[in-house]
């Protein structure tokens, strides 16, 4: 089965999270995701929001951790953890 990565993040420090971005951009692809929501338009209908939203879709589970449990991404983790409020969350689908 799939795997969505899902990112939900108040960015605090745009100029620190963009080092974390530009790794993630290369290690999310490199364990198999592919993004298919970043950042755009969002609706808050319910419970609380956050200003960015990041959804990629892995092969599996195990792709996702993989990308999660990376040297290169743990490493960045610092700077996104520095400069955002964020919660990430690995749900594997039904297909």
């Amino acid at each position: 089965m799939g795997a969505l990565w899902i990112a939900r993040v108040d960015v605090t420090n745009s100029e620190t999270y963009a080092k974390y971005i530009e790794v993630a951009s290369e290690v999310i692809p490199a364990h198999g995701g592919v993004f298919i929501a970043r950042g755009g338009r969002v609706e808050q209908v319910e419970g609380q929001g956050r200003a960015r939203n990041v959804v990629a879709r892995f092969p599996d589970v195990d792709a996702a951790l993989a990308a999660y449990n990376d040297t290169r991404y743990q490493e960045a983790v610092t700077w996104a953890k520095a400069a955002s409020e964020r919660e990430i969350v690995i749900v594997e689908t039904t297909d």
